[in-house]
Parts: C-alpha cells; structure tokens; sequence
C-alpha cells in the first residue's frame, strides 16, 4: 500500500479507500466484517460510508454493521481513517434531512451511536444544501469539532463554485474548512476535471473519487459475458451507458488484453495518476476484487496509453480546466500607432 496526506491536512491515508455501499444490502455481515479485515491486512486504512448506506436492510444499516466490526477490537479503531456522510433523509419530519444544524447535530450524534465510536475522522456533506447559509453549517460543524465528535470535515457532490463558497465562509470564522471532496470521476465522467478539481486543487482539498470503475463498466463486463455483458448495476443510468458507449468499452477491454492488465487495475491505475487526486474509493464485493484492486497501486500507464485512452474516452471539450477545455484564447490583437 501507498499513502499520501489528504489535501493540505497532516492527515494520512492509504491511496486506496474501501467504500461500504454495498456492506449489508448487497455483501452479507460477514463476508463485510472479512472484507474489513482484509483490507485492513492489505494497508487500507481510509473506510468511507455514510448514514444513509443500508437502509433497506435496517436504518444506517451499513454504519451499525461497521460499528459491529469496530466492536470486536483489536486496535481496528485507531488503525481506521473513518470517513462517514450526512445530508439524506434518516428521520420522519421536515427536519429529517439536509445541513441545518438540527440535523447536522442529531445525525452526528446517530452516527456515532450506530458506529459505537467517540469521533468521525472525516465527516462529509453529502450533497449540497442551498436552503441552510453556510454560516449556519459551519457553526453547527465549528461545534462538533469543539466536542471532539468530528476532527475534519469533507463534501460530497459538490460543484467547484459551492467549495470555494464553503470554504470562505469557514475562513471568515477561522476555521480549517473543508479537507477533501468526494465526486463522481473515472474514464466515462470526466466532467470534474473542468471546474471541481482545480478548485479542489487550489483550496487545498484532496479528491476522494467515487464510482471509479462506473459501476463495473469499467471492470471487463463484456469480456466477461462474451460480448454480451450486463452490469451489476439495475439503474437506467448505467445500462444507458453501456449501450451508448459500447464501442468505447469494447476498445478499451482490447487495449487492456494487449497491455496484459485486469480492465479494473487499469482503470484505477488512470485515476491514482491524475492530478489532485487522492484516494479512489473501490467498492469490492469480494476479497479477489479487493486483493485486485491493490495490484493499481505499481502500475504505471506511459504517455502513449494515455494518450489512447483519452481517444477512447475524450475529456470534455479539449481537455484540462474550465473554460480553456471550450473556450481557447483568442489570437493577440496587434495595435497600429497612429
């Protein structure tokens, strides 16, 4: 395992994060407590998950399944970076959601219980809230680091132009701000390379992407089907997906084959490689996924690769930040003296 500091912080953590979507609704408890402890063998020491994860089965089901794992000890605690979220609906009433300081308190404190731990080491807004001004969030926030209940905080979804605005009201309040942001970013959705990671990058704000192999599209699903792959995923979005860019996908499973590389480490192998990035989030179902995932980690894709995966998977506009990616510079206007 390798690790990096997240953003600007003195905070460490593995360049691998295990996200637990998938802990209790679709991995059973205990094949999530090995997962856990597998990955703790491997290095990993970022866990990432949220107060809404689970819920099928029991409400924060996936955090009362962590707080279980967290039961047995064994150092477990100390030795996680515990990245959970708030923002979803997880009580009846109007107050039930979103970044009020009702509910950010009442939510924290429901994390904590169901986790069965002091403190969140990364606590992560969700999504964004454009009822509730910043000043209200950050006093709420101010007040669970001042308790101890939370040492940094993070965002979810955010756009670049809401993290600078997060991050200016917590520096009129002198506080340390947001630390990292969580965003949806792989071959196939390169949007956040317009506008949300150079903002990241410039506040000092580590990227923690979610979704790297886009729900498995990313995985080797057609190879593994004999062309006739279907994803694990059932949403419209990803089947969507698969059908508009099956082409693509096919060219990059070749491509692949030919550098003799899993289609997922390859995939991961691209993200640990962009700038300002931290720590991809792998979403494993299994231990072989989780121990292939790792295999990302000493994989170097040299510039002629790259350059074919960015013909297979175009960024947006020309490429890099917003607004050079769709707007280039105008040619110098040369001025006549007269």
């Amino acid at each position: 395992m390798r690790y990096t500091h997240i953003g600007r912080t003195g905070l460490v953590v593995s360049r691998l994060g295990l996200g637990t979507m998938n802990f209790g609704s679709h991995t059973a408890e205990p094949e999530s407590h090995a997962m856990m402890d597998h990955a703790l063998g491997l290095g990993f020491n970022l866990f990432d998950t949220a107060d809404i994860y689970g819920r099928k089965v029991a409400p924060g089901g996936t955090e009362a399944l962590i707080g279980r794992w967290l039961a047995r000890g064994g150092g477990r605690r100390d030795k996680v970076v515990l990245a959970t979220k708030v923002y979803g609906r997880t009580a009846d009433g109007p107050n039930g959601r979103g970044l009020s300081a009702h509910h950010l308190i009442q939510a924290c404190n429901a994390s904590l219980k169901r986790l069965g731990t002091d403190w969140i080491d990364v606590y992560q807004m969700h999504h964004v809230d454009r009822s509730t001004p910043w000043e209200e969030i950050w006093e709420a926030m101010g007040t669970l680091v001042t308790q101890g209940k939370v040492r940094y905080t993070g965002s979810c979804n955010f756009a670049g132009w809401h993290l600078v605005s997060a991050q200016a009201a917590a520096d009129a309040r002198h506080l340390l701000g947001l630390v990292s942001e969580q965003c949806h970013y792989n071959l196939l959705v390169r949007d956040a390379e317009l506008d949300v990671i150079p903002a990241a990058s410039a506040l000092g704000l580590g990227i923690l992407p979610w979704s790297p192999l886009h729900g498995g599209l990313l995985s080797g699903v057609l190879r593994r089907q004999g062309g006739q792959a279907t994803v694990r995923s059932t949403s419209a979005r990803v089947a969507g997906v698969l059908t508009r860019r099956r082409r693509a996908i096919a060219g990059y499973e070749d491509l692949c084959a030919e550098l003799g590389q899993d289609p997922s480490v390859v995939a991961l192998a691209w993200l640990l490689g962009r700038p300002g990035v931290t720590a991809p989030l792998v979403g494993p179902r299994t231990v072989e996924q989780l121990d292939l995932s790792v295999r990302a980690l000493s994989v170097e894709l040299d510039q002629e690769v790259l350059d074919r995966l960015d013909a297979l998977f175009p960024p947006v506009g020309i490429g890099g930040p917003a607004p050079e990616a769709w707007a280039s510079q105008p040619p110098s206007v040369k001025l006549t003296r007269i």
